[in-house]
């Protein structure tokens, strides 16, 4: 559907130089049938300058006059003779990076490669406008001018908006595979748990023994009483 070209001047002028209602007038613009009253009464718009919108191939003057015959018919615009074909926006290929930034892009591509690793060449290549070989270069410290880079924002260079920025991250943050974090020791459950505190079963009882009578202490040999039993010992004749 055609948008209406300046609908508040086209107003003025239908205002101005019709007999249409209101209502008809502000079904058309887009408009308040307030709003429209109040252009009518000189309170609103008085210093914009009416627009004819027959001149501008918006309306027919038969289309006019028969909604000034009828009340309640609605005004409808008028189709254009000449089509013009829709332009679709190239999305494709390095962005255009003016000539005046373009020796700024290897430290926005530094920035980049130090401050979001997960970008792919390819995404860095789309938000500064690079070649993968200068990427390439910049990542080995390879480039020709590596000891004076210094890592600095693209977006406060201007190489590229912040939306388009956060977008690429968060494509990357999809693509990387998650991290599982150890968590260290974690609880039981409480089956288990459970089970460790119960008490134990007592163990089947084994016969018990009498303890043995203590063995009577050896007598001591007193070599001096064994000489002397010796001599009281007389042979018989």
């Amino acid at each position: 559907m055609a948008l209406l070209l300046m609908p508040k001047a086209t107003a003025v002028w239908l205002v101005d130089n019709t007999s249409l209602s209101f209502e008809q007038i502000a079904e058309f613009c887009h408009l308040h049938p307030l709003e429209v009253k109040s252009i009518a009464d000189g309170e609103v718009a008085a210093g914009i300058k009416g627009l004819d919108p027959v001149l501008t191939g918006q309306l027919t003057r038969e289309e006019i006059e028969r909604a000034e015959k009828d009340p309640g018919h609605s005004l409808k615009m008028a189709q254009g003779k000449v089509h013009l074909p829709e332009v679709k926006r190239k999305t494709k290929g390095p962005r255009y990076t003016p000539l005046s930034r373009r020796q700024d892009r290897p430290n926005a591509i530094l920035w980049l490669l130090r401050n979001h690793a997960e970008l792919k060449d390819a995404q860095i290549s789309r938000l500064v406008g690079t070649t993968k070989s200068t990427i390439e270069a910049v990542r080995e410290r390879t480039h020709w001018n590596s000891a004076s880079l210094q890592p600095l924002d693209p977006v406060t260079l201007g190489l590229c908006s912040q939306i388009d920025l956060d977008m690429e991250v968060a494509r990357a943050a999809k693509d990387k595979p998650a991290v599982v974090q150890d968590t260290g020791a974690t609880l039981l459950p409480a089956e288990v748990t459970a089970a460790r505190t119960k008490p134990a079963e007592p163990a089947e009882k084994l016969p018990t023994f009498a303890p043995s009578a203590p063995k009577p202490e050896e007598e001591k040999i007193d070599p001096d009483s064994v000489f002397a039993k010796l001599k009281d010992f007389k042979p018989k004749e």
